[in-house]
């Protein structure tokens, strides 16, 4: 398998939506009674590319939420979108979720579950096949998706790394 180098984004000046994939609740027992706490899972993209995903834990939904948002923002990830999907298939896994993308034709539109279905969406793309396999866990399912679009590559970044000139693919 290919080193595959990861297409970190800088948070400035970049317009992001936030989704809330899962919320969680918590309960820890204690001597002294019950404790009730929230962990919420955030996926934030400007849909045209750019996508992160974070995990925030607080004893209130919102500032969970907030701090889920916050950590999204600090791994923002670029993904090449190539007229509307993606540009090959592309297989992935973490923990024991697996997650597989495939290409679609224009109309298709976001044919993926849950979890897989906010970080698509958060990039942009409008038309996908996409099938989860195993581990049905929201966060394991964000993390397998994030693997298989950081494995994503585009024409340019093929022809850069075949040291062929762009204007030897794109135009014969």
């Amino acid at each position: 398998m290919s080193t595959v180098s990861i297409r970190r984004v800088k948070t400035t000046d970049l317009d992001l939506k936030d989704r809330l994939v899962s919320i969680q609740r918590v309960t820890k027992v204690t001597k002294g009674g019950r404790t009730f706490s929230f962990s919420a899972i955030v996926v934030v993209g400007n849909e045209d590319g750019i996508v992160g995903y974070g995990l925030g834990k607080a004893n209130e939904v919102t500032t969970a939420i907030a701090k889920g948002v916050e950590d999204a923002k600090k791994n923002l990830i670029k993904v090449p979108v190539h007229k509307g999907t993606i540009p090959h298939e592309q297989l992935a896994k973490y923990g024991g979720a697996q997650v597989f993308l495939k290409p679609a034709t224009s109309g298709t539109g976001v044919k993926a579950g849950g979890a897989m279905r906010a970080v698509l969406e958060s990039v942009g793309i409008k038309d996908v096949l996409a099938k989860s396999k195993g581990s049905s866990n929201p966060h394991n399912l964000v993390k397998a998706t994030f693997n298989a679009l950081i494995q994503m590559r585009d024409a340019y970044s093929i022809a850069q790394h075949r040291n062929v000139p762009l204007e030897k693919v794109f135009n014969g």
